[in-house]
């Protein structure tokens, strides 16, 4: 038995292995492999049947305990875009922030009114394992008809209401390439991973976030706001059996996470459904990573603890989120 176990895992890597590296023939995947590769890597079952967590099981007590151990300076640095207040072509639903008490000699108190809709590329925030299904399915086998006018039944924001708390590995690709940003269209492999991992000394490990800076706010401040359709760098959807095989727990970038356009015909959004749906792994999206980059190279450290606790609405989405950085 142990001998058929052991057969059967040396199967396993060897598949995520073709998936990961096959794309040097052919970098253009197709729907039929986006099919194949959301069984191939599916974490459906993996933690239980009635499993809401998905890759966040992997960030257990001894790896929160070693994440702490990374704080050595006490510094922090937000990874969070300040919310844009007024409609941008990147960012047309804008935070509304309105006063509804101001203080005057009679009343002490300030009051104000805070809303977003916070998914897209304006606002940083996180992704639920209910914000995107594949064909009827959400994470764990949940049928999309939890879903209702209420929010989600299963899945949702609630389940990350202790928050995050591991260790985080910052993936600076412009770094490595020599560029300041990544231009739009660009995508991210698993070999420029690796790449950036032998360059810092570090590599990614069970229960790791990784935060991929394709430069994207860099880019904006330098040259202004473009419109989506244009294209973001990101992830290629080859890169997904990379995260699956280093078994991370949590993954984010400064724009939606897949490159766009995605290079897969009938698909824009693979990395989204692979990550959310087949490995049930959260997303950090449109985070800025601007700072946090340029204290990493000041301090000459890629690896830091990523904070991060999304709001407990019992039905959500996802959440803003302003998750911190402490070196």
């Amino acid at each position: 038995m142990t001998k058929s176990r052991n057969l059967m895992a040396m199967a396993s890597a060897l598949v995520v292995a073709f998936i990961t590296f096959s794309h040097a023939a052919d970098d253009d995947l197709t729907v039929s492999d986006l099919e194949r590769m959301m069984v191939d890597l599916s974490n459906w079952g993996r933690w239980g049947a009635d499993d809401q967590l998905g890759t966040l099981n992997l960030i257990t007590a001894e790896k929160r305990i070693q994440a702490a151990g990374l704080v050595k300076l006490g510094v922090s640095v937000s990874m969070a875009q300040t919310l844009l207040t007024t409609p941008q072509i990147d960012s047309p639903s804008a935070f509304e922030h309105e006063m509804v008490v101001t203080p005057n000699d009679t009343n002490p108190w300030a009051v104000d009114r805070l809303s977003v809709v916070f998914h897209g590329l304006g606002h940083s925030h996180i992704d639920s394992l209910c914000h995107h299904g594949y064909k009827g399915k959400y994470y764990n086998d949940n049928s999309v008809s939890t879903i209702t006018s209420d929010g989600c039944g299963t899945g949702s924001v609630i389940t990350m209401a202790d928050g995050i708390f591991t260790r985080a590995v910052l993936m600076d690709i412009p770094r490595l390439k020599g560029e300041k940003w990544l231009e739009p269209g660009t995508p991210v492999f698993a070999e420029d991973l690796e790449a950036w991992e032998q360059q810092i000394g570090i590599r990614v490990g069970s229960g790791d976030a990784v935060l991929l800076r394709t430069g994207r706010w860099a880019r904006r401040e330098a040259l202004g706001a473009w419109d989506p359709g244009q294209g973001f760098a990101g992830f290629h959807a080859s890169a997904v059996a990379w995260l699956k095989q280093r078994d991370v727990a949590i993954v984010g970038t400064d724009a939606g996470l897949d490159v766009s356009p995605s290079g897969m015909e009938g698909e824009g959004s693979p990395v989204h459904i692979l990550v959310l749906v087949a490995l049930g792994m959260p997303i950090l999206d449109a985070m800025n990573l601007e700072a946090v980059a340029q204290k990493a190279a000041e301090l000459e450290r890629w690896e830091f603890l990523l904070t991060a606790a999304p709001l407990k609405v019992p039905t959500g989405t996802g959440s803003p989120l302003n998750a911190i950085a402490t070196f």
